[in-house]
């Protein structure tokens, strides 16, 4: 089973000196050319700090975010695993996994990213500002982009497995897996960002932990049920876990 992850808007800080990004040893290498471009047009972008906190949609305050993507092709890189944080990476707690599930995490888990596309969590990346909905000046609609250079190489990856689908919206429009299940936290009747997040983050530890690989999405059901979830199929390819507690 593949499960894919947003990335965070917030990154990590890398370390003052490492080795630097070498696109070559990033998982799914076939995605170079259109990573390249992403990076070279981001790169040169960040030059113009006015123009680029305008086309990032950032803050006058996050000036140092166009600093860092300036030097990203310098920077030291260091795992995506590291690199993501927020509530779902928060609950996640990479670090803290066990050697076993670490390795099922570096299998497993796929992380969707405006500037690289895909990235496993064992990737050495540096830290950037970058989201799926920013249109750069050659590379055009980061959306639009990846789904193009996605399809084939993911379509292969997945074959006829499962995929655990917990990205958002914005994210989800880059590859559409064909054998997926997708997740809604609800508490009552409603969504809660924040809960919902931390629950998913919970949800892949626990499956990552205990070594499951459902293949179908009625095993996925009955192995979350088994760890402790209230899951419901509200239809086929999409099930809602109820909370209880904020």
């Amino acid at each position: 089973m593949l499960i894919l992850l947003p990335p965070s808007e917030g990154k990590a800080d890398a370390p003052r000196r490492g080795n630097p990004l070498d696109l070559d040893r990033l998982t799914l290498p076939v995605l170079r050319e259109a990573r390249q471009a992403v990076l070279d047009d981001l790169v040169k972008l960040s030059a113009d700090p006015a123009g680029a906190i305008e086309t990032l949609g950032l803050g006058a305050g996050q000036a140092g975010e166009v600093e860092r993507n300036a030097r990203l092709e310098t920077a030291a890189a260091v795992p995506a695993g590291k690199v993501y944080t927020g509530v779902l990476y928060d609950a996640l707690d990479l670090g803290t996994l066990d050697a076993a599930a670490k390795r099922r995490a570096a299998r497993q888990l796929l992380v969707f990213s405006g500037l690289w596309g895909v990235v496993g969590i064992g990737d050495r990346i540096p830290p950037y500002r970058c989201s799926i909905g920013v249109r750069l000046p050659s590379a055009g609609p980061l959306a639009a982009h990846w789904r193009r250079a996605l399809a084939a190489p993911l379509d292969e990856l997945a074959g006829d497995e499962l995929v655990l689908d917990l990205r958002s919206s914005a994210y989800a429009a880059m590859w559409a897996p064909r054998n997926a299940v997708t997740v809604r936290v609800l508490h009552g009747r409603k969504v809660v960002s924040h809960f919902n997040k931390a629950t998913k983050g919970r949800m892949v530890r626990a499956l990552l932990d205990s070594g499951a690989r459902p293949h179908t999405a009625a095993r996925l059901t009955d192995t979350l049920r088994e760890l402790g979830h209230r899951v419901e199929e509200l239809r086929p390819g999409q099930l809602d876990i109820h909370v209880e507690q904020l």
